[in-house]
C-alpha cells in the first residue's frame, strides 16, 4: 500500500502498558505549546528545545497515538481536529502532574525538615551538641530528635529504620549498616587523685587493669567493646553505668578506677578532679564512625550533619 501522507496507515497502538501507548509529559507539554503560540518553532523556543527536537517529537506522538495531530504550512502550524482533541486530555494530564510534583515536593519538604538522629553516649555528650548547633544555624527549620543509647542500640534504632543516621564508637561496623569515620579517639584509665594509682610511676600492665575491679560502662557499649578485646574480655566491674557521665562522676567521688574517652575528662584532668594513669602496651584507640543502613546513604539534613562532623 502507497502512501502520501506522514500520517496514513497509522494505526491506534493497543497492546503494551500504559507507559508505552501514553506520551511522556515532555511530548504533551510540547503539543500545549503549539495550541499556544500558534506554531512549532514558537513552541520550540518557549521549552528550550530546537526546531528539528520539537518536529522529532510531535511525529514521534503521531506515531504512537496513531492519529495526525499537527498540520503544518509555511504560515505556521496548526492543530487538527484530533489534535486538538488531545490537546485538551493532554491538558488534564499536565495539571494532574503539577498536582503530583507540589504534593511530592511536600512529603521531600516535611522528610528535610526533621532529622533522627542515634549515637552513642560519649558521641551524644561531648560532640554532637556542637554539630547540631553548627546544623541549626544551616538548617533553622529542621527539627532534630536525638536518641541516646549505647552502640548496639543505635544499630538497632537504625536497622529498625527508627533513625537517619547514627554514631557509634566500637571497633566493629554492625551488620546491615555502612559507615564512614569521622574522628578517632582513645581510652585512657583514670582514677580520683586519692587513689593509689595516682601516685603510681610504672604504668599499668594489662595484667593488673584486668585483675582490677574496674568502674566500667556497660556491656553493648562501644567503650566496654574496645576495652574488652584489649583485655580479652577479662575486664573486672567494680560497677556498670550506662553513661560515660555517670562513669565519671562515680570516679572523681572516689570509688574507684575508670575507663573513659578522653573527649570526656579533659576538664577533670586540667583540674586534678581526675588524674591520668600511664599504661604499658595497652591499645585503647578507636574510631568514631557515622552509620546509616546499607544501601541509604544519608541525604537531606542527615548528609549536611554528616559533613560538619569532617570539619
Amino acid at each position: 500500500m502507497s502512501t502520501t501522507d506522514d500520517h496514513a496507515g497509522q494505526r491506534p497502538v493497543t497492546t503494551g502498558t500504559l507507559a508505552h501507548r501514553v506520551p511522556d509529559l515532555g511530548a504533551l507539554e510540547l503539543l500545549l505549546a503549539v495550541a499556544r503560540v500558534g506554531s512549532l518553532g514558537g513552541a520550540a523556543r518557549e521549552l528550550g528545545i530546537t526546531q528539528p527536537a520539537a518536529s522529532s517529537r510531535v511525529r514521534s506522538m503521531e506515531r504512537q497515538l496513531g492519529v495526525a495531530l499537527v498540520d503544518r504550512s509555511p504560515r505556521g502550524s496548526r492543530l487538527t481536529d484530533a489534535g486538538a482533541l488531545v490537546t485538551d486530555w493532554a491538558r488534564r494530564i499536565v495539571e494532574a502532574a503539577e498536582v503530583f510534583d507540589a504534593g511530592a515536593q511536600a512529603l521531600r519538604d516535611r522528610r528535610d525538615s526533621r532529622l533522627r538522629v542515634a549515637a552513642s553516649m560519649t558521641i551524644a555528650e561531648y560532640l554532637l551538641p556542637g554539630w547540631l548547633l553548627a546544623l541549626r544555624a544551616q538548617r533553622p527549620d529542621t527539627a532534630v530528635s536525638l536518641l541516646a543509647g549505647n552502640s548496639a542500640t543505635v544499630a538497632q534504632r537504625l536497622l529498625a529504620d527508627e533513625a537517619d543516621v547514627g554514631f557509634v564508637e566500637g571497633l566493629t561496623v554492625p551488620t546491615g549498616l555502612d559507615s564512614a569515620v569521622i574522628a578517632h579517639d582513645r581510652l585512657i584509665v583514670v582514677t580520683a587523685p586519692s587513689h593509689a594509682w595516682a601516685r603510681r610511676r610504672r604504668p599499668l600492665a594489662a595484667e593488673e587493669l584486668a585483675t582490677t575491679p574496674l568502674i566500667l560502662r556497660e556491656k553493648g557499649s562501644g567503650t566496654r567493646q574496645v576495652l574488652d578485646t584489649a583485655l580479652g574480655g577479662l575486664a573486672r566491674p567494680l560497677i556498670e553505668l550506662s553513661s560515660t557521665t555517670a562513669v565519671k562522676a562515680a570516679a572523681v567521688s572516689g570509688a574507684g578506677p575508670a575507663v573513659l574517652s578522653e573527649l570526656a575528662v579533659g576538664e577533670e584532668l586540667t583540674m586534678r578532679r581526675l588524674v591520668r594513669v600511664p599504661l604499658d602496651g595497652i591499645a585503647l584507640a578507636r574510631d568514631l564512625r557515622a552509620v546509616w543502613r546499607t544501601g541509604h546513604r544519608p541525604t537531606g539534613p542527615a548528609r549536611d550533619l554528616l559533613a560538619l562532623t569532617r570539619g
